[in-house]
């Protein structure tokens, strides 16, 4: 059973089809990416696992069962996990507040426990805080523990950003372009991460990136995309050669002399 599997799965806005008929299957393990050209789905088909929309036929499993009768405050709690492209996280709060704030799945006590401050809620705030350090550490974001988001660079914050996720503790992390807007030596720390996020946290990774570089170096398989339908599926360079690929990225030789 795949640990995340997209049925014949199409979205319309209104007269325009946004993905069709898509259908993919993420291994437990594995780290698999979606490509291609702006505008080609992969970012709608992130927002639909996500439960923000709703395909307009098809299914999305996790695990084997549907989600798509989940709302979207509850698709953390099943164990999926996300990024964004545009970083959302909390600009006057610090980095451990933003990382224990991605705990709130595991919370198990009520206002009335957190008001009397019994033990069983000083046991789970030191869980938690046991959990979040273990992400700081691992990201190397020591540093940074007490800082507030708004003083940060860019890249720290994409890195944080990547630990609230991590601090759900989930089974399938989504990568919203976590290359997007960063260095050379910035994206080969994400590369290692995303790396040491499959090996040693045991976490599947499913991401859209433009990198092609950082896709090569960290993806098991990849599903190319273009105008909303999928093109081409399997390894990064089966898909970076395969030609319809090089068609959508570039165009075919007949449309250029037309042009």
């Amino acid at each position: 059973m795949s640990l995340l599997e997209l049925k014949n799965v199409t979205l319309k806005f209104g007269g325009l089809t946004a993905v069709n008929d898509v259908s993919f299957a993420v291994e437990e393990g594995e780290v698999f990416a979606l490509v291609g050209p702006n505008g080609a789905g992969k970012s709608t088909i992130f927002n639909m696992i996500s439960r923000f929309y709703t395909p307009f036929s098809g299914d999305i499993l996790f695990q084997g069962r549907t989600i798509l009768d989940r709302p979207p405050h509850e698709i953390a709690g099943l164990g999926i996990a996300r990024t964004f492209q545009n970083i959302e996280l909390f600009e006057q709060a610090s980095v451990l507040q933003n990382l224990l704030a991605g705990r709130h799945t595991h919370r198990r006590s009520n206002f009335l426990t957190e008001l009397l401050f019994t033990p069983f809620v000083r046991r789970e705030e030191h869980r938690h805080r046991e959990a979040v350090e273990h992400v700081i550490d691992f990201l190397d974001l020591q540093a940074y523990r007490d800082k507030t988001i708004a003083g940060l660079p860019y890249g720290v914050r994409k890195v944080v950003e990547m630990g609230r996720a991590l601090s759900i503790a989930p089974k399938l992390l989504l990568l919203d372009e976590p290359a997007s807007g960063l260095s050379v030596e910035e994206t080969q720390d994400v590369a290692f991460w995303i790396e040491d996020i499959k090996k040693v946290l045991g976490i599947t990774v499913l991401m859209v990136e433009h990198d092609m570089h950082l896709v090569s170096s960290v993806c098991d398989r990849v599903l190319a995309l273009a105008n909303g339908r999928q093109i081409a599926l399997g390894t990064p360079h089966e898909v970076q050669t395969h030609p319809a690929v090089i068609e959508a990225y570039l165009g075919s030789d007949d449309k250029e002399e037309a042009a």
